[in-house]
């Protein structure tokens, strides 16, 4: 009974995105993509459904081992492909990819995947400010040195930039995130600001508010394990249909309902964490 009713869950908050195969080859064949945090989870799935439809890909991950393979996947069907393993954490580092990725031609998409999530309280990370700086640093900074570095490059080919982002900056604070949600927020921000000032220039921006997806990232909280979530392909799918439309951003269902009148119940949702989280 539980397992059903987990599965009847499952299929009504996670409804099975669908992708129109003829558009996808037509707006991404031949096309260069960026992709971050390509060698894992969301950003391979990417990775895999765009090498199927011809596009060319600028791959960007920790993983040297992992990138090589699926650059070498991707080049064996015909594909250009570039992989370039670096923490985007460190700044040195990021300010030579920049400097690289300023020099190319072209740019169509870029797809700002890589994050870093943490789960402690305030009061338990008082000796532990680099747990700030880490979030900060990846989620919000290089993505920010990613697009200005681009700018130019995706103002030539009217392209676009899409964020991974999470459904649960729509609602009130959760207990245990300050680190991963503030610097998830401050990137949604910038990425709002950034939509409204590249319009004129031909640049799309778009923000992509992701609900729980099924990755090695989170499901090492054991609390995520037996709950419906969306998979890698699927959250991809998502990401790849939010690129090919003339939308700011993508919400699930239950969120595009919920979100705006979450204000309203922010002190019953704050006693409820009270009363819950310890």
């Amino acid at each position: 009974m539980k397992k059903s009713m987990l599965k009847l869950c499952a299929s009504l908050l996670y409804p099975k995105p669908r992708m129109n195969e003829k558009q996808l080859q037509h707006r991404f064949k031949g096309r260069w993509v960026v992709i971050t945090g390509a060698s894992r989870g969301i950003g391979f799935a990417l990775a895999k459904r765009l090498m199927q439809v011809g596009a060319n890909l600028y791959l960007i991950a920790r993983s040297e081992a992992e990138l090589q393979t699926l650059c070498n996947e991707a080049q064996a069907m015909g594909c250009q492909a570039v992989c370039r393993a670096l923490d985007l954490r460190n700044r040195p580092a990021l300010d030579l990819l920049c400097k690289e990725l300023k020099q190319l031609p072209t740019v169509d998409y870029l797809f700002c995947n890589a994050g870093k999530s943490i789960f402690r309280k305030i009061v338990d990370a008082t000796e532990r400010l680099h747990d700030f700086d880490r979030t900060i640093d990846l989620n919000y900074r290089s993505v920010v040195a990613l697009a200005l570095a681009l700018l130019p490059a995706l103002q030539r080919s009217k392209g676009q930039l899409v964020y991974t982002s999470s459904v649960s900056c729509l609602y009130p604070p959760a207990p245990g995130w300050s680190a991963y949600h503030a610097s998830k927020c401050a990137t949604n921000v910038w990425c709002r600001t950034a939509e409204s000032e590249w319009k004129r220039l031909g640049v799309g921006v778009h923000v992509a508010y992701l609900p729980l997806v099924r990755t090695e990232m989170s499901m090492a909280n054991p609390n995520y394990r037996s709950l419906p979530a969306y998979s890698a392909d699927d959250a991809a799918c998502i990401l790849l249909q939010l690129a090919m439309k003339n939308r700011f951003s993508y919400q699930p269902w239950w969120a595009r309902l919920t979100a705006p009148v979450a204000s309203l119940f922010a002190p019953l949702v704050r006693f409820f964490y009270q009363k819950t989280v310890q």
